[in-house]
């Protein structure tokens, strides 16, 4: 197995690998960053190889470290050995993680969405925090959701922020993406619920009947759901508010959700 040594920030891999905190650069290059050899190795069981993998000197050793490396390299994947300085330029953290890896986007067909393989799914319309999208993935994939699909013009699911929330669910929760004209159009031949909430909806979320599988939509931070989309709903709810706070963090909100309409 072949491994490369970098110690230099003008690198044309190091440079390329810098460059996608750049929505753009993630955009043209369908590519993006994953921070952390226990996420890499996960990323691998599932089926996920990097197309590019930086590792500090310390973790030489580590016996994941050279399973990931074979694989990546075996898969024609570039892999370096990288100072540490290069490390934390690369994460933009002063204490980075040991191993750094670039992979390929993957956003699923939606005309391969098969509702009936889970109980519950999540549509995301307009979301503008990362924060908020990778750990409402993250929830999805504890909670055995189905997938997320993202409605709109909602931030990048594959953003370094988003990336970090997730944990490492980006690998295993199908994402989509639809505008919004088209999820109404697609949204017509769903065959169970499509549940959304809203602040001036009458119906308790834990009285409402739901029809499984369950899709649930969430709206933007902070104007929550359109008209036209809580049209398209079949039922829209409420989560009581019973202190002096009037909402809740989207991610808070879209994790009740799920759990109640996955149970």
């Amino acid at each position: 197995m072949s491994v490369r040594q970098v110690t230099s920030l003008t690198n044309p891999t190091v440079k390329a690998v810098r460059a996608l905190h750049l929505r753009k650069e993630r955009e043209e290059s369908g590519l993006f960053l994953a921070e952390g050899l226990k996420l890499v190795g996960e990323a691998l069981e599932i089926g996920h190889t990097p197309k590019i993998l930086l590792y500090g000197p310390e973790a030489a050793s580590i016996p994941m470290l050279r399973r990931v490396s074979e694989a990546t390299a075996a898969a024609g994947g570039d892999v370096v050995e990288v100072s540490r300085d290069i490390l934390e330029k690369v994460s933009r953290r002063d204490n980075p993680q040991m191993v750094v890896a670039v992979f390929p986007q993957v956003f699923a067909d939606i005309a391969e969405l098969k509702p009936e393989t889970a109980r519950c799914w999540v549509a995301l319309q307009a979301v503008r925090d990362p924060g908020n999208l990778g750990t409402i993935v993250r929830t999805a994939d504890a909670a055995g959701c189905g997938g997320v699909i993202l409605v709109g013009d909602c931030c990048d699911p594959y953003s370094v922020e988003a990336v970090r929330a997730t944990m490492g669910s980006i690998f295993a929760v199908p994402l989509f993406k639809l505008s919004v004209e088209a999820f109404i159009a697609w949204r017509a031949s769903w065959p169970g619920s499509v549940v959304g909430t809203l602040l001036t909806a009458t119906v308790d979320h834990r009285s409402a009947e739901y029809r499984r599988p369950s899709l649930i939509l969430m709206g933007n931070e902070q104007a929550g759901l359109p008209p036209e989309l809580a049209a398209v709903c079949d039922v829209n709810v409420k989560i009581p508010m019973r202190g002096r706070a009037d909402s809740l963090n989207l991610s808070v909100a879209t994790g009740i959700m799920i759990y109640s309409v996955a149970d």
